[in-house]
């Protein structure tokens, strides 16, 4: 049974989804074990669940089991997640080969294997070395290089030894008398030229137990020296954490509300609002504490939605388009003025104009200054049209891009771009873009079936009424 530790406007949803598939739920906020009836434990987890800093969704960091399962029951729950996982360890320890150096930033680039990672040229005592031991931080997780380090850190569930002579206690400790207690413990045992850092569950460990830890984490690094002297780059010697950026767009905030909904009360559209942050995120708190007074959901939602009338986009706003990519990449594609707005039917049509030449990806038209590009956007739609016109008004073309349903914010409309599109050109030729894409997506792991079954019939739905024209 894999344990996890979650944090985050997720929490209440993700910690039901979890606890109804075996998993031990440990260093729970007060609000959850309160909500789920749960027994104290500083356990440390088998992964780490914790918002995303724009919470359109999570990391994921931990065992590879336990991140692998967490995967499964997203994916097996929610139509539309989108799971990345990281192909490197955070805290892994590798022997990499030395590739090249970058006299730009001053850093070294070293093939690790599963990546080409990047450390600066002053932790290189050897400059002519080929082959250096290094671990990936985890500062850049789920970058494309990931940052490395000569200083090694050799993790273990209560303790994590560290190069140097310093022994630190986890901020999470609160205790005076049990940090006192792990401070001592720690100068009497930390090994020559390594520190210790106590974790969180170290708190009501046992000496035996922590001295037994220590003893193993000494071990485990002296074998991986050993190994890193008989081995070959680039090769894995110490298997880090595993790594997921989780992206939730509509339909999973959706399904989560309706989990949510079973543990506590809950307004429809809770997770959409939480991710709006500021005023709507506040209101939506006040709105649910009302709930919970026992003030009727009718009286309260219609209060809740008088509320946020004025944080809507309306004729003449200014907002933005994120054009978010299956690997995480957010491309966002100017200012859009809002030329039309109907909230009854929650559709948008929105115009830029450019400034920039260019080339209009598909259609390959040529893309000149004071070009107007025409977006006819619909709340939860699961595609996106937009029309190219030259400065004089002449049709260039019209771009169809499949994406999970719009979610409109109040600074810009959001979607994850789903790699088919549909191109139309102005005799009406009509053609499929790219549907392999979205296939090998599903095949690394990326997408659900059920997502790909649903782009592929709103592209034959597209498609069918195109050519009825």
């Amino acid at each position: 049974m894999s344990s996890a530790r979650v944090r985050g406007i997720y929490s209440t949803a993700l910690t039901k989804l979890l606890l109804d598939n075996d998993f031990d739920i440990v260093q729970a906020s007060t609000t959850v074990k309160e909500r789920f009836k749960l027994k104290e434990s500083n356990e440390t987890p088998d992964v780490d669940i914790y918002d995303r800093y724009d919470r359109q969704g999570v990391r994921a960091l931990g065992k590879a089991e336990a991140v692998d399962a967490f995967k499964e029951i997203l994916q097996s729950t929610l139509e539309d997640v989108i799971v990345r996982r990281w192909k490197t360890t955070t805290e892994g320890i590798y022997k990499g080969l030395v590739k090249s150096s970058d006299s730009a930033t001053h850093s070294i680039l070293v093939d690790i294997g599963s990546a080409t990672g990047r450390i600066h040229e002053e932790e290189i005592s050897d400059p002519n070395a080929q082959q250096i031991v290094a671990q990936v931080e985890k500062g850049r997780m789920g970058a494309k290089e990931p940052t490395l380090t000569t200083t090694i850190k050799i993790p273990g569930r209560y303790a994590v030894l560290i190069l140097g002579h310093e022994v630190k206690v986890s901020r999470k400790i609160l205790d005076g008398q049990k940090r006192s207690r792990l401070f001592r413990l720690g100068k009497q045992w930390a090994p020559l030229n390594w520190g210790i850092i106590w974790r969180t569950a170290a708190a009501n460990q046992p000496s035996v137990i922590l001295k037994n830890e220590i003893t193993t984490l000494l071990k485990e690094r002296e074998l991986l020296m050993k190994k890193a002297e008989e081995v070959e780059a680039p090769v894995t010697l110490w298997e880090g954490r595993h790594f997921a950026d989780i992206e939730f767009p509509a339909l999973s905030k959706r399904k989560l509300d309706e989990i949510r909904r079973f543990v506590a009360s809950t307004i429809k559209g809770h997770h959409y609002y939480k991710a709006c942050v500021g005023r709507i995120s506040s209101a939506l708190d006040m709105a649910e504490r009302l709930l919970k007074q026992g003030v009727p959901r009718e009286e309260v939602e219609g209060l809740f939605g008088r509320t946020n009338e004025a944080e809507q986009s309306h004729v003449g706003s200014v907002i933005g388009i994120e054009h978010v990519k299956l690997d995480g990449k957010v491309f966002h594609l100017g200012k859009a003025l809002v030329e039309a707005c109907n909230h009854d039917d929650y559709t948008l049509c929105l115009s830029r104009v450019f400034e920039k030449e260019g080339v209009y990806d598909g259609l390959k038209t040529r893309k000149e200054p004071g070009d107007t590009a025409i977006t006819d956007a619909k709340v939860g739609e699961w595609y996106l049209k937009t029309q190219y016109f030259s400065k004089h008004g002449k049709l260039k073309g019209t771009y169809i891009n499949l994406n999970t349903p719009i979610e409109l914010y109040p600074y810009a409309i959001r979607y994850v771009d789903l790699e088919v599109d549909v191109c139309v050109w102005p005799s009406g030729k009509a053609e499929t873009l790219d549907e392999e894409k979205l296939d090998e997506a599903l095949e690394e792991g990326l997408v659900t079936k059920k997502l790909v079954e649903i782009v592929k019939e709103k592209t034959q739905e597209i498609m069918k009424r195109l050519v009825s024209k």
